[in-house]
């Protein structure tokens, strides 16, 4: 595996990424402009990236699961990936022109599913789920969403309406509350989010129910990393399908992190189709990116070919040719080959998880499908929000225990979440297991 991190007297204060911080603070808000790099005492840069691996600026190489969330599907530098964004950096970056990358990449991305007939591209996992929203509201004439509470889905403030809500502020679970995430929140846009519990059907309808003539859409993720990486039940997925149909609103799918699961997403798990699917993250093939796929009808309200579009969408940086050849190289290269392999490792990643929990002997559990995970620290399996919320405590020890992964050479998300690359190997997901079963003995007293 290479020089791991054992000691954690290697990153004291006079460490390079010690010093890093420290001028970080001074400029930036936190010392970062994103807080998932934060962990104490300080964050840990990188050097460089090679394959399935990460060195710091300490030289440290670590396997890893994190994949800047889930967007590097074949893992850091690929050969095939530099060259072609670098043969594109020779001809320019940006234009206000159209390029035919865009179009060879949209044609590529509808052959792999038949609900996209159209897609527009855009800059961000969260710019498509926004998207989709507008686009939904463009359609119905409606103003409300619904969504599952604990599910993110970016910062745009209606999507991201209780993901953080707690056990004070939460609500009845037979009607959850429309929750903020950042401070002056106005009222309005909360009272526009109709929240519903995950995997529960018969709740869920009754909810939806009550606002049935005020509907856009209903939008879910049907792996949501936030409520524990638990599938979608089908049953609940098509009661969804058939109240939106029924009722004249629109369903949504976020298959920004999912899209991996099947060649043509995760949707592909259910006999359902959405109206839209937001995409994002491993289609840039390393570079930002978003895009809004949908069935032709819905997707006119983008159309302004016809007089104004009833939704304009444009973006300075929306389907730039390093964007697009970037992430179009990416997709091919993950074919459906590509797709089942990289299944099967995370089969085995669960299975070495599960040997290590039982060797261990600890109340522990790991959840997923496709080629993700997420290790629970308590004995049962969570089934929505409610029960996979940590307490302070929880918290804390989880922190600790991917603190353990961390200093043993794996990168994970912090919520002990992983995304596998195709740069992996059977041996990388061995090791894994190794460094996960060591974590587990050191957190044992604890659990």
């Amino acid at each position: 595996m290479g020089r791991c991190l054992v000691d954690a007297n290697l990153h004291t204060d006079i460490s390079k990424s010690a010093a890093l911080f420290e001028r970080a603070k001074s400029i930036l808000p936190g010392g970062c402009s994103r807080n998932t790099i934060l962990r104490k005492p300080h964050p840990i840069y990188a050097e460089r990236g090679q394959g399935c691996y990460v060195y710091d600026v300490e030289g440290v190489r670590r396997i890893d699961f994190a994949n800047n969330i889930a967007s590097l599907i074949h893992g850091h530098a690929h050969p095939a990936i530099v060259a072609a964004v670098s043969e594109q950096l020779q001809k320019g970056t940006a234009f206000t022109l159209g390029t035919e990358v865009e179009i060879d990449y949209a044609e590529y991305i509808r052959s792999r599913n038949p609900a996209f007939e159209r897609i527009r591209f855009v800059n961000s996992g969260t710019e498509a789920v926004m998207a989709s929203l507008k686009a939904a509201r463009a359609f119905t004439r409606r103003p409300k969403i619904a969504k599952v509470e604990g599910a993110y889905h970016g910062l745009y403030d209606y999507a991201e309406a209780s993901q953080t809500a707690k056990p004070d502020n939460w609500g009845q679970p037979e009607h959850p509350s429309s929750v903020a995430v950042s401070r002056g929140t106005p009222q309005r846009v909360l009272d526009d989010v109709v929240v519903i519990p995950f995997n529960d059907g018969q709740r869920a309808l009754k909810i939806l129910d009550e606002h049935r003539d005020q509907l856009a859409c209903v939008l879910i993720d049907v792996l949501p990393h936030r409520i524990g990486v638990i599938p979608a039940a089908e049953d609940f997925v098509q009661a969804l399908r058939r109240w939106t149909q029924q009722n004249g609103a629109l369903l949504i799918f976020d298959e920004v992190i999912t899209f991996r699961s099947k060649f043509g997403g995760a949707q592909q798990w259910y006999d359902v189709q959405p109206d839209i699917t937001a995409l994002g993250k491993m289609i840039g093939g390393g570079f930002p990116v978003g895009a809004i796929a949908g069935s032709a009808d819905v997707m006119e309200v983008l159309n302004p070919l016809n007089g104004p579009a009833l939704f304009p969408l444009s973006g300075t940086f929306s389907a730039n040719p390093i964007t697009m050849i970037a992430g179009h190289t990416a997709m091919q290269l993950y074919d459906r080959e590509a797709v089942d392999r990289l299944n099967a490792l995370g089969d085995r990643a669960r299975s070495s998880i599960g040997e290590a929990i039982k060797i261990a002997d600890v109340p522990v559990c790991v959840t997923g499908r496709g080629s993700m995970f997420r290790i629970h620290l308590s004995a049962g399996a969570p089934e929505n929000y409610r029960q996979a919320y940590l307490s302070s405590e929880k918290a804390a020890l989880l922190s600790a225990f991917v603190g353990h992964l961390f200093d043993g050479g794996l990168l994970m998300v912090e919520t002990g979440t992983g995304f596998l690359s195709t740069a992996m190997s059977e041996q990388d997901i061995d090791d894994m297991g190794a460094v996960v079963l060591t974590a587990l003995r050191k957190m044992k007293p604890y659990l």
